[in-house]
């Protein structure tokens, strides 16, 4: 202005809010959200606010002096850069961030229009710092820019009471041009920083979930790895156990049978006797033919098929003998589902021993749900099949012992039924997997590679 010198501000108060912001940045935004920062609660004051209040003490004291204005205006900036987080905790985050912005503005503004006879001129000129720095906190770019127009455009209203008094001369438009293009400036460079801080963050949080689903991933490869060394060991141990009870067992049977013959017709009790006995035999025999087919090297007679039409052999199956249940079955298909390398009867067996589980798990009837989808697991793709029933669940610490041979719940179980599936599903080179919620059914998951040779045999 022509009557009115522009002096240079004073550094020490030039420096004052640049580090007092400084130092709110780094608060506000160490691994936060814009949304976040506006809404976090903060329970009590922190060291940080307390400097702050002493920064603002320290402006209390400086010149203009024994101004009203200027005391409460720096109380109420003070206040509110305190508890905006508790002011505005129940308003919507986009609008609280505006707010937050307009209310700063304002303050600014009746804060440099009472420190200076002419306010254009008001050393206090750096307050408006601290809307402008808000904002590059909780906008992008362009909104950055948008709100540091506005709060320059505040700065700038006090130039038309000026011009009214004063005449704008070259030196004096050059110190406002300045002033107006370092809020810019500032502005831009707070906003890049949090940018980038927040790009980091979210890179952090993709690795950590990655991190988390490797370990997940590691986890099931491990369990699955040792449920296979328990099934060869048990395998190798079934088959050393049925050779050895099968070779008296024949005898009994044997003996049995030649007792019957022998025994005088009028003797019914000791005829029925012996045919108790050849009947146990039978049974045990059969018992230990299905350890021997557990424990025996499959056979794999692998073609091309499709998957569909083995679930349905294995639904009809199990309907044919349960025809009253009352079990409703919903199928969801996939289209294009590729054709996988399987032995055909294996399969129908594994999916007719899950369909035959769900059906006893509904004595009193519910629903079954069978799906296929395409998926990938270990980068070969495949299809996955699931079996899923609204039965009682199976309880979180039996999910993995139910694939333990010999292991059952049911009255007249043998606990070979499962074992068997997991090792056929094993030997094409697939997983089988269980999720349960107690109350909420069961569903077991399969996962069958298309094209994909077996893995070998024990």
């Amino acid at each position: 202005m022509a009557r009115q010198e522009t002096s240079p501000p004073n550094a020490f108060t030039a420096s004052l809010p640049r580090g007092d912001f400084q130092r709110q940045i780094f608060r506000r935004i160490k691994g936060k959200t814009p949304s976040a920062m506006l809404n976090q609660e903060h329970s009590r004051l922190s060291w940080i606010d307390f400097l702050w209040l002493a920064f603002l003490g320290g402006l209390l004291i400086l010149p203009p002096f024994f101004e009203l204005h200027k005391e409460l205006t720096l109380l109420g900036i003070g206040a509110f850069q305190i508890f905006e987080h508790r002011l505005f905790k129940s308003v919507n985050p986009r609008r609280a961030r505006a707010y937050s912005v307009i209310i700063k503005i304002l303050l600014a503004t009746l804060l440099v229009g009472h420190t200076g006879g002419i306010p254009i001129n008001s050393s206090y000129y750096l307050i408006y710092y601290l809307p402008v720095i808000s904002a590059a906190m909780a906008y992008d770019a362009w909104g950055t820019l948008l709100w540091t127009a506005v709060a320059s455009a505040a700065y700038c209203s006090y130039l038309i009471p000026a011009l009214e008094e004063f005449e704008l001369t070259a030196s004096g438009a050059g110190e406002l041009a300045i002033r107006n293009l370092f809020f810019f400036v500032a502005a831009l460079v707070v906003n890049r920083f949090v940018t980038q801080n927040r790009l980091q963050a979210l890179r952090y949080q993709k690795l950590a979930e990655t991190l988390a689903e490797t370990n997940r991933r590691l986890e099931q490869a491990q369990a699955e790895a040792r449920r296979s060394e328990r099934l060869a060991a048990l395998g190798q141990l079934s088959a050393g156990l049925a050779h050895e009870i099968r070779n008296p067992l024949g005898v009994i049977k044997a003996s049995a049978e030649t007792l019957h013959k022998k025994l005088p017709p009028d003797d019914p009790l000791a005829r029925e006797l012996a045919d108790y006995i050849s009947s146990e035999v039978n049974r045990l025999n059969a018992l230990v033919s299905r350890f021997l087919d557990f424990a025996r090297p499959l056979q794999l007679q692998l073609g091309l098929h499709e998957i569909p039409p083995l679930l349905e052999q294995a639904l009809k199956a199990v309907r044919d003998r349960w025809p009253e249940a009352k079990v409703e079955i919903e199928r969801q298909y996939a289209k294009d589902l590729p054709k996988v390398r399987v032995d055909a009867e294996l399969c129908e067996q594994v999916f007719t021993n899950l369909v035959v589980n769900a059906y006893e798990a509904m004595p009193a009837g519910g629903k079954l749900k069978v799906a296929t989808a395409v998926t990938h697991s270990d980068s070969h793709q495949g299809v996955e099949i699931d079996i899923e029933d609204s039965g009682p669940g199976i309880p979180s610490e039996l999910c993995e012992q139910i694939f333990n041979p010999f292991f059952t719940t049911k009255k007249n179980g043998v606990g070979l039924g499962l074992s068997l599936v997991s090792k056929i599903v094993d030997d094409h080179g697939g997983w089988l997997r269980v999720t349960s919620n107690p109350g909420q059914g069961a569903c077991f998951k399969i996962f069958l590679p298309a094209e994909q040779m077996p893995k070998e045999s024990n």
